[in-house]
Formats: structure tokens, sequence, C-alpha cells
């Protein structure tokens, strides 16, 4: 996982237009496919590398308080938790500047009342000289209710109010990612970031926005709420890709396990952030009979694969998830010694990400390049291709062509 990066959510809403639905429980706590909805937004941010997550209550904050213990159990363990409850309501700016002393020098802000699935760190890539935000805003066919963005080359332009006869358009998604002098421009009292701060740094050009044409679902209206009971749930139901490591996302030199080690193969990154920006999972499934031989440490693969993570989120994209098979029938080292139902050409690790990730397995399929990768593959009923160099992402798109998710 890319370590260290924050997510700042805003829950302290009082969502008045949901009625008695909010009259006890906030609106981010509401139960949405069996589970508190805010639960779906760290779980989407944390599978893009998001690992320090800040939630700003105000609104009945000892609901928070009291499902804290179920969230931090629910997250993975390296994700920490925290809430600040700020006295009186001050906005969504006021939030911010009341939350100062806490936030990192970059953070991701999001809505605790909407869900956009967006590859998360296409948004997060670095800001450029003089831009201290970017927005993600979404195509609408129907703006009118909603407020218009302009947008012009990256650059937001201004932001229109709604009209009743107003057509298509980009509306604000709610996701943003700020650098922390936003602080600057934020005044006393309550302060909307939305319709006080926003506009301002849209004049002054300091505010970027990226289009995303993603599932996009606010449940603060009643009919919203209601869809959101089915539609968050499958939409989180996704396809994924499975990508052999070793030859594949970096060239095979003979048991890789640093960074100085690692040759990444032409195209590698674009493949994997196409996946992501398509809303697919990707996932590696590697053999490393190397902890077995003895020629290095399970330890030694995490760290590599974390660093791996973190040279993808340099290009905006990120792995979902990395599974390895240290066994070995000729291995030296026990407990990895003999044989794996996880070790390709077995599907164990295919089966079991299948199995502890909401995958869909239509639309699925592997990379490899070895026929050990594809026959773990059809074992678990997806289809592999098989890759024999050249740029990865030319490939895994003219193979996958005829694939329907």
């Amino acid at each position: 996982m890319i370590m260290g990066r924050q997510c700042v959510i805003l829950v302290g809403g009082k969502g008045t237009r949901l009625g008695a639905l909010t009259k006890e429980t906030p609106k981010p706590l509401l139960s949405v496919g069996g589970r508190p909805f805010v639960s779906y937004l760290g779980q989407e941010a944390a599978r893009h590398g998001f690992t320090r997550f800040l939630l700003l209550a105000g609104f009945k904050a000892e609901a928070f308080e009291r499902e804290l213990a179920a969230l931090r159990e629910e997250a993975p363990a390296h994700v920490t938790i925290d809430i600040l409850v700020e006295p009186e309501p001050r906005g969504t700016g006021g939030a911010l500047r009341f939350a100062s002393p806490h936030l990192d020098e970059h953070f991701l802000l999001l809505n605790g009342d909407s869900l956009f699935d967006i590859n998360l760190c296409d948004l997060a890539l670095p800001l450029p000289a003089g831009a201290i935000g970017r927005l993600a805003l979404k195509p609408q066919a129907d703006t009118s209710r909603y407020g218009i963005v302009s947008l012009e080359n990256g650059r937001v332009q201004r932001f229109s109010e709604k009209r009743p006869d107003a057509g298509p358009g980009l509306i604000n998604g709610g996701v943003y990612w700020l650098n922390r002098d936003i602080l600057a421009h934020i005044g006393e009292g309550n302060v909307s970031l939305e319709t006080d701060v926003f506009p301002k740094l849209a004049a002054e050009e300091m505010l970027r926005g990226v289009a995303y044409d993603r599932f996009l679902l606010d449940i603060g209206i009643p009919e919203s709420f209601a869809e959101a009971q089915t539609a968050v749930p499958a939409q989180l139901r996704r396809p994924a890709v499975f990508l052999d490591r070793d030859g594949v996302l970096n060239r095979d030199t003979g048991y890789p396990h640093r960074p100085d080690q690692i040759e990444w193969t032409p195209g590698a990154m674009r493949a994997v952030k196409a996946s992501n920006d398509r809303g697919f999972y990707v996932f590696v499934v590697t053999n490393q009979s190397g902890v077995a031989r003895g020629y290095y440490t399970e330890a030694d693969v995490h760290a590599l694969h974390a660093w791996m993570n973190q040279q993808l989120a340099a290009f905006g994209a990120h792995i979902d998830a990395f599974m390895h098979c240290p066994h070995h029938p000729e291995g030296t080292v026990a407990p990895y010694v003999g044989a794996s139902p996880l070790r390709k050409p077995a599907p164990g690790m295919i089966l079991e990400l299948m199995r502890t990730w909401p995958v869909e397995a239509k639309g699925s399929f592997l990379i490899g390049d070895k026929q050990s990768d594809l026959d773990a593959a059809r074992a678990a009923g997806l289809p592999g291709f098989l890759y024999e160099g050249g740029d990865l992402a030319a490939f895994a798109e003219a193979s996958t062509a005829g694939l329907t998710s």
C-alpha cells in the first residue's frame, strides 16, 4: 500500500431532506446494503492506498464515536481512523479550518453522503504550480438539479447556479484533492467550500478539475437513498484483471526481490492505470519460490510490493492486492517446502481473491507469461492471455477487446 496518504471525510451534516431517517442517525451512518454508507467510502479510499482517515463530525457525533470500534475492526490493520468533532456547525469550509492542526500537506477530501466511483490515484497526482486543489467532476446530461462547473484545459473557470432550463454539463462530484494552503482562503464563521471558497479560487486560476464519466450517487434525498440500497453494492462488484508479476509487470531477471532489481516492462504502468480508470480491480498473483529456496524472505516480497505501489501511485495507478505463493516442492526453508494449492498452475490465488473481493467473473481475465499462468486462469474459470513481450498496455487492450463485462 501507499503509506501515509490522508483521507478526510465530511460527516457533520444533518441530512434534513431524509426526514425521520436522520433524526437520530447521521446520514453517512445510514445503512446501505446492510452496511453504514461511510464504510463504502473508506473501503474505496483504502484500496487506492489511503491509510489515514479523519472523520469531521458534528451532528450526532456520539453515533460516530459508538461506531468507531466497528469501523476500525473492519479496516485493514495498516489503516487508522480518527474522529474530530466540531463544537458547532461551521459549514464544509469551517470544518476544514477547525481541523487545520490535523491536516497533511496534501489530502483527499470526500463528502460523506456521496459515492463517486473514480480512480482516486489519478485525481491525487501532483498539483501543478499555482494550483491549490483538484476537483472530480461528473458529466451530466441534465444539470437542472445541480450547479454547473465550467472547465477549460483542466482549469476550473467558474461555478454557475442551478437553473431549471440547464442542459448537459459538468457537476461537482464531491471528491477533492487539496493542498493544505487552502486554509488561508477560508475565513471565519460558517463557510462553505462549494459556494464561498471554490468560486474565488477558480477566479484566481488556482483550481483544477478532471471530468470522470463514472458512477455517482448522493444519498441525500429519499429517492437516491432508496436507489443506493442495491446500486452501491452492485457498483462495487466489478470485473478484475489478474496479472502475473515477473515477466509481465517487470522483466524476469531471476528471482528479483529488491527495488533496484525491478525493470518495469514497456507499458506496464499504463496497463495498470487503464484498468484502474475503467473501474476494474487489479490484482497481482505471483509464484515466489525464492522464499522456499532461501533467496529472500516474505518480508522482502511485501516490501517490494509496497514499493511497486508507490511507483504506480506517482503514475496515477495502483494494484488493489498482491498475492504470492512462497512454497515449492524443492524448497529448503521450512515451512515453505512442499506443494501448495496457491502455486500456479493451481488456481488457489485467483480463487482466494475472488472469494474475498466482490469480483464479477464475467469480464475478468488474467495476463501471464507462462503456460502455468494460463492453466491457473482456466482452472478458475477465467480467460488467460499469454504475454510474450512488447507494450503491455497495447497487448492488454488488443487481447481483451472481445471481452464484455
